[in-house]
């Protein structure tokens, strides 16, 4: 083998060895405790790389703790449905699958957060994109990844992993990528369809999952594709409960957590 052609074939493998890890969070819900141990727990792992999905507000006392967080780490996020509402002062909808107790309890959780989100935070969440595209080149590879906070039409539309997928293919239209990663319904889930990778990250801060742990995505990006994997993190979460009972936010977010 010539030096050019030796060359050529080292630099392929080198490329082919590169890897970008990434770590992508969601729905904090106010829960500044569990995000600081999330974000511990992706330093631990030496990722650089962080990307928000949105709801940082709602069901915890600490919403202008969590966007200040988030602000002041430089972390690229999009707009959650609960961000939107509080941003924009929106009417408070009853949600079809909550029964009227959680319908009550919801209503004062939101207002709560609506009375207590500063004007200044209400202007930047206000101001996040609906939804980021993240291209990464390794060699003559490019890698895109899109990320929506529920779906790529609707940041109140909920898709869980038994759901269809090619419909969401579909909104896409000729726009072709790698992986799509969301939230919203705080069920995490890693799922291939169609040579796609869906991803549902799930929720840092109000997880309906069984364990109630804080989950978020770590995703590995190489020139041969990407994979994906969801990490779950213990926090503190009875002094969580605890702070719900002390506010002025209804106790069942407290009982929730705490599953009772």
């Amino acid at each position: 083998m010539d030096n050019t052609a030796f060359e050529k074939n080292r630099q392929c493998k080198a490329e082919r060895m590169q890897t970008i890890e990434i770590a992508i969070i969601s729905d904090i819900h106010a829960n500044i405790i569990a995000l600081e141990e999330a974000f511990d727990d992706i330093r631990k792992k030496g990722i650089t790389q962080v990307y928000c999905l949105g709801d940082l507000v709602d069901f915890a006392p600490w919403g202008n703790e969590v966007i200040a967080r988030i602000r002041d780490r430089g972390i690229p996020c999009i707009l959650g449905n609960h961000d939107e509402r509080i941003a924009y002062d929106q009417p408070i909808i009853p949600l079809a699958h909550h029964d009227s107790i959680e319908t009550a309890h919801r209503e004062l959780a939101i207002r709560f957060s609506k009375n207590t989100i500063t004007d200044d935070n209400k202007k930047w969440l206000a101001e996040l994109p609906f939804q980021l595209e993240l291209t990464f080149k390794l060699g003559e590879q490019l890698k895109r990844i899109l990320l929506v906070h529920a779906s790529p039409r609707s940041n109140d539309e909920y898709v869980f992993e038994s759901d269809p997928k090619e419909g969401l293919l579909d909104m896409l239209g000729g726009n072709k990528v790698d992986a799509i990663v969301m939230g919203h319904t705080h069920f995490s889930y890693v799922q291939h369809y169609a040579g796609v990778l869906f991803v549902n990250c799930g929720s840092v801060g109000r997880s309906k999952e069984k364990d109630r742990k804080a989950a978020y995505a770590m995703l590995t990006i190489s020139a041969d594709g990407i994979s994906a994997e969801i990490c779950k993190v213990d926090y503190p979460i009875t002094e969580v409960a605890n702070a719900i009972y002390e506010s002025n936010i209804p106790d069942f977010y407290g009982d929730f957590l705490l599953l009772k």
